[in-house]
């Protein structure tokens, strides 16, 4: 599932982090801290990872 927004993406990227260790949960803000609990590792790749070049800022 690709991120609708450049927005989704990083808070996607973030929570990624967090669930595999690298940067406490305690630091997210917002939808990425949402993100952490609600997905598994492998839905947070699938966004993350996409290209961030045709997105929108955030979703209208």
């Amino acid at each position: 599932m690709p991120a609708k927004s450049k927005a989704q993406q990083k808070a996607a990227g973030a929570a990624l982090s967090a669930k595999r260790g690298e940067i406490p949960k305690k630091d997210l803000k917002g939808a990425s801290r949402d993100m952490v609990d609600s997905m598994t590792e492998k839905e947070l790749e699938d966004i993350a990872s996409t290209n961030r070049k045709k997105l929108p800022n955030k979703k209208s």
